[in-house]
């Protein structure tokens, strides 16, 4: 029976359990069923030797609930950073990365033979050259080795530049790599490289830090690369019903919540002619599909309806849009904030002066819902709601239904409970 172990083969899965009990954290053990209760105990077991500080139980009738609780703006480093240094590795693996960098401390170059060779007559460590080869292939796409060809013979040696190296030649490199391994933007990257060079991050906090971001990392650097490549790819991922789909799209653009902090992929679906969104969280694997010749057209075709897009909806159809207009009444002598607000964050939309304290802001857009989260920041102010019965009835049912929860009790003079 194979004992415990705290490394993983396959982060697919880590990813997802971390996501939806720790981070989401509604579900509990009885919810676990793709595999044995065993299997959730180890897997609860590792992420308690990640995030052990950072961990909150309750009990509920459905059963015992843990959950990450912490305060991202107070912290320095992703916890998260940890279940991403947990791969596991074989005995092989860990013998020849140990001997084969030691052998390469010398600052020369070497070729697969000769280090072949020199493994057994140093070490007594003897493997295959394929063995070998796959090793040194592998460190020099990771960027830990240089090649070098020497005729039909193909040469390894350590890159000299290492971060200690680029840190004390670079002295102010150090609090750069520290600010930007706060950001979302492979934050896992800078942690590395601080890590490498025995640094910390002691400098920097960030108010709006999405620690979530860093699961995602490995499946946005795919994506940016076929972005990049203009190439298709083949997304496996989870519909909102979390069933398990596929497809290829063309990736064009990734886009951020400023609300949520959830970040979306926006491809175009050669086979429908359509514009599609997918939850970055929602994706589990991305593979390589090919070149794509179309590239050019698909992305000014996207460049064309995201002056349409409130958020990451592209609606059912190329024609499926909507205007609203919404008037509000504000104050600007003592309220010159919420103007200015509203200047800001309108996005594709304008906004006109009626006259004395009334204001509309009018946009047209293929998914008016997206739009009135934001609207409600304005409750108390909004004088009325035109172009979209749907969304003006939805906004109505909302108003009354929280009244109908916060209003007064007969008696109390208005006063709200």
């Amino acid at each position: 029976m194979g004992g415990f172990s705290e490394l993983i083969k396959n982060f697919d899965k880590t990813r997802d359990y971390v996501r939806e009990f720790f981070i989401y954290g509604f579900k509990v053990r009885g919810d676990f069923d793709r595999k044995s209760a065993r299997t959730y105990d180890d897997e609860k077991r590792r992420v308690e030797s990640w995030l052990g500080d950072y961990l909150r139980y309750a009990t509920t009738e459905r059963g015992k609930q843990a959950a990450i609780t912490l305060n991202s703006a107070r912290i320095a480093e992703n916890p998260l950073c940890r279940a991403l240094e947990s791969r596991s590795f074989t005995d092989n693996d860990i013998r020849l990365h140990f001997l084969l960098l030691d052998l390469l401390a010398d600052g020369q170059s070497h070729s697969i033979r000769s280090l072949t060779e020199a493994l057994a007559t140093a070490y007594g460590a003897v493997f295959e050259e394929q063995t070998v080869r796959g090793k040194l292939r592998e460190y020099a796409a990771e960027g830990l080795l240089l090649t070098e060809r020497d005729g039909k013979i193909i040469r390894y040696r350590l890159t000299p530049q290492t971060p200690e190296r680029l840190f004390s030649a670079i002295p102010a490199l150090a609090d750069a790599v520290r600010f930007f391994a706060c950001l979302p933007e492979f934050g896992f990257v800078g942690h590395t490289l601080l890590k490498a060079a025995g640094l910390s991050n002691d400098v920097f906090l960030m108010k709006h830090n999405y620690i979530v971001h860093i699961l995602e990392d490995e499946i946005l650097l795919h994506l940016t690369d076929a972005i990049a490549g203009a190439r298709m790819v083949n997304l496996h991922y989870l519909n909102r019903r979390s069933q398990p789909m596929e497809c290829t799209i063309v990736p064009l653009k990734i886009h951020a919540s400023a609300q949520t902090g959830r970040r979306y992929l926006i491809g175009y679906l050669p086979e429908s002619g359509r514009l599609l969104s997918f939850r970055l969280d929602y994706i589990r694997r991305v593979k390589d599909g090919g070149a794509c010749e179309n590239f050019a057209e698909y992305r000014a075709i996207y460049e064309r309806n995201k002056e349409r897009c409130f958020g990451v909806s592209f609606g059912s159809s190329r024609s499926d849009k909507k205007s609203v207009r919404i008037t509000m009444r504000i104050d600007t002598a003592r309220e010159p904030h919420i103007l200015e607000r509203l200047q800001r964050e309108k996005r594709t939309g304008q906004v006109t002066h009626e006259g004395g304290m009334l204001y509309t802001y009018t946009v047209t857009a293929f998914d008016p819902n997206e739009m009135m989260q934001w609207v409600k920041t304005y409750i108390g102010r909004i004088v009325a709601i035109t172009g979209a019965p749907e969304q003006e009835s939805r906004f109505r049912r909302d108003v009354e239904r929280m009244h109908r929860m916060y209003r007064s009790e007969e008696g109390d003079n208005g006063a709200v409970q």
